[in-house]
């Protein structure tokens, strides 16, 4: 029996459910969640994946695991098949996973700046790296986490985004909300492509970063309509694979549009 992933519920209307990157939590998309939920008036559930934010932890990964705890998520909330499923980047292919397994239990599908190809994971080999190099035993503080870090990630925004994942234990120690040995295990894992026997038919939304190479001009023409024949690819000028900060307002605009148009 699956355990259940943590989530956030809120708003009421069209189901919307959002789905987080790797070392992301649903705290990353609070700020869209909320405006979706009373501007657009949608009922939003922003999700932890398993080994992140304040879901459980376990030693497996792969898509079908992960799709499979979504699912779990979808019968527990008894949502019906008139969701649109959204994900980012690893979130993304978790997605992709479950429409393609379970096309009756969504009614559209939205991917952030992500391609169903396998992905080369070796760019995330110094965030592991800097995120290891984080001794909790020792530590202290979040600045001395931070330099820590910065020893292998020189982008701050990086570095910030990672130490959302550092919180105190109920013993006031440090700790790291994501499984870190398990997901560092499972980069492999976690690049690899998602294929099918068969399409999913309904309406796909693709939304890229404009200065990102996470989807390609062949994944535009061949990759995503082979397994997307319905599906359009929207692209936001001046920003990159973190899309959904870099341009909030253009990525509110582009998912809202696309939930309530679409029957």
């Amino acid at each position: 029996m699956n355990q259940l992933l943590h989530f956030l519920d809120q708003g009421q209307g069209q189901p919307l459910v959002v789905l987080h990157g790797l070392f992301g939590t649903l705290d990353n998309w609070q700020t869209l969640a909320r405006r979706w939920a009373t501007e657009a008036g949608l009922r939003v559930v922003s999700v932890d994946l398993r080994n992140h934010g304040r879901s459980f932890h376990a030693p497996g990964v792969s898509y079908e695991l992960m799709a499979a705890d979504v699912l779990a998520l979808l019968d527990h909330l008894a949502l019906g098949p008139d969701l649109t499923l959204l994900g980012h980047s690893m979130g993304g292919k978790v997605a992709m996973r479950l429409a393609l397994d379970h096309p009756a239990r969504l009614a559209r599908l939205v991917v952030l700046d992500i391609a169903p190809r396998a992905s080369d994971m070796h760019h995330q080999d110094a965030v592991v790296a800097g995120l290891l190099a984080v001794n909790l035993a020792t530590l202290q503080t979040r600045t001395e986490a931070a330099a820590a870090l910065a020893r292998y990630i020189p982008q701050a925004g990086v570095r910030q985004f990672l130490l959302k994942n550092l919180y105190r234990d109920a013993h006031n120690r440090f700790a790291w909300r994501i499984n870190l040995p398990a997901l560092a295990a499972a980069l492999p894992a976690i690049g690899a492509s998602v294929a099918a026997a068969a399409p999913f038919l309904k309406p796909t939304l693709f939304i890229r970063g404009g200065t990102s190479d996470y989807v390609s001009a062949d994944d535009k023409l061949h990759g995503i309509p082979a397994l997307f024949p319905n599906s359009q690819v929207a692209t936001v000028l001046d920003a990159g694979h973190w899309v959904h900060a870099e341009k909030p307002d253009e990525v509110f605009g582009l998912v809202r549009n696309f939930a309530l148009s679409c029957t």
